[in-house]
């Protein structure tokens, strides 16, 4: 009997359950990945899906996963094309009797599942398929996913009192070799994907590598080696530096490190080192990350509409002028730029980071959160289909728990989290000599002041493209009345 394992965002050995069910039959596995020409075209508003910092971080990861397939006695075999065209073919060319994979929960991957089962059921092939992307079980939550709470809170009160995390499945030591008759498939370079090799700027908070056992190589470090897991909670919101938060999620985006294995690790080291708030809110941090997961399986198509899951008819602007302002960085608030220019030479941000960037795009440009969405797409090392949709979702005002128009304090949050400024020089260096109390709000320097610190506005640095508070006016103005019309369409 020929299992075909079809892997996508699960690029592991560790925690897989379809790689541990087809290892309990016996089989000779057949490990595939696919490069889907469709995850490099460009998305709704013109930009590249897989930008190259993601596309370099995939490659690597592939090579890894088939690196160590290979150790154990097997191989991964690559393919370019469109799952549900290349794996039928596999199947049929090599008498294959089954195809496991992980499913996906958002709609343009579960589109390509369903046409991929279609075609395996019309060739009597079996497929197996397996839930693995997240702590919990969506068969053990104590509610349909359908009745999930609108509120986090409520969601994880729920789980923590009623909901287990089940353990991980093992690694397998070795596997059966590839059949001969198949070729194992050349690995893509970025050209070959339409892509072109952007070096990552080395001022970037680390040199993210691809591959599980780069993965598991963080989680030894942060746990383990340099202890900063006891201190997580005080150090996450951090915008500095390789250990203020784990800096797991490129991993666990593409499926490299699991979140279970993760949460087993937090266990050990409450039982081995220390248990406090920090252990916990590492928890609480992945839970976040399921309930994302569940908000797509609920919500489907919506999260990505322009009125988000709340069906909001918000009057958002496409203003391209100042969209390319923010994404490159020059839109005269420093904390803003600095975090977009990080996010355009290294394809990563911190959180606190996302939080604030979002929160300018739409609570004070009132630009349309989808354009912010598809840039964040392209350029994250760290994309998740879920977890940035449904934040852009929550940060806009059009998704979970919308409770009135929420937004950033720019210049407050500058001072709260950079208080020295070190972060906004460390990527604005045209600010680098201005001392604490002004770097924050450049924009305030007197004539005397600029010529002192040598930074001329409009100049060296630009000039607010925006006031602050009357575009919150603006956009809170358009936020109430969306909600007025819809509660008239009632």
């Amino acid at each position: 009997m020929r299992i075909l394992l079809w892997l996508r965002n699960d690029l592991r050995l560790h925690d897989h359950e379809p790689l541990h069910r087809a290892t309990e039959q016996g089989a000779d596995i057949i490990p595939v990945y696919c490069f889907d020409p469709r995850q490099f075209q460009a998305t709704s508003f013109g930009f590249p899906k897989t930008g190259s910092y993601r596309a370099q971080f995939l490659i690597e990861t592939v090579a890894a996963l088939k690196a160590e397939l290979r150790s154990r006695g097997s191989n991964l075999v690559i393919l370019q094309g469109k799952p549900e065209e290349e794996i039928p073919a596999l199947v049929k060319a090599f008498d294959i009797a089954a195809v496991y994979w992980h499913e996906e929960v958002t709609p343009e991957e579960i589109e390509v599942e369903q046409r991929l089962e279609t075609v395996l059921n019309q060739l009597k092939v079996t497929s197996e398929v397996y839930w693995g992307a997240t702590l919990y079980h969506p068969d053990d939550l104590p509610f349909e996913v359908s009745q999930l709470p609108e509120v986090f809170t409520q969601f994880r009160k729920a789980i923590e009192k009623n909901t287990q995390v089940f353990p991980t499945f093992p690694t397998p030591e070795k596997l059966p070799s590839l059949p001969n008759e198949i070729e194992p498939g050349e690995l893509p370079s970025l050209s070959d994907l339409g892509l072109e090799r952007t070096p990552i700027d080395e001022k970037g908070v680390l040199p993210f590598k691809g591959g599980e056992s780069k993965g598991l190589d963080r989680l030894q470090h942060y746990f383990w080696n340099a202890d900063r897991l006891q201190r997580y909670k005080e150090t996450r919101n951090g915008m500095l530096g390789a250990d203020y938060s784990s800096k797991f999620s490129p991993w666990l985006a593409n499926g490299s490190l699991s979140p279970r294995r993760v949460y087993e690790e937090v266990q050990r080291y409450e039982r081995e080192r220390k248990k406090n708030n920090s252990t916990y809110w590492m928890i609480f941090e992945l839970m976040w990350r399921d309930y994302f997961r569940f908000v797509c399986v609920k919500y489907g198509r919506k999260i990505f509409r322009k009125g988000g899951i709340r069906g909001l008819p918000i009057e958002w602007q496409q203003d391209w002028k100042r969209f390319d302002l923010w994404r490159e960085g020059k839109t005269g608030y420093p904390l803003i730029d600095a975090n977009m220019r990080e996010l355009a030479a290294t394809g990563f941000m911190s959180n606190r980071g996302r939080q604030n960037v979002a929160s300018f795009l739409t609570k004070n440009l009132g630009i349309d959160w989808r354009m912010g969405a598809e840039w964040f797409e392209s350029l994250l090392i760290d994309y998740d289909v879920c977890s940035n949709w449904g934040n852009w979702n929550y940060t806009a005002g059009v998704g979970n728990d919308a409770r009135g128009f929420r937004y950033f304090n720019i210049p407050k949050q500058s001072k709260d989290y950079d208080s020295e400024g070190k972060y906004v020089k460390h990527w604005l260096p045209e600010l680098k000599t201005l001392p604490a109390k002004k770097v924050h709000t450049p924009w305030t320097l007197q004539t005397v002041e600029q010529k002192q610190f040598n930074v001329r506005l409009g100049v060296d640095y630009p000039n607010p493209v925006v006031d602050l508070q009357k575009s919150v006016s603006v956009n809170e103005r358009r936020y109430e009345d969306a909600w007025q019309q819809k509660k008239h369409r009632r």
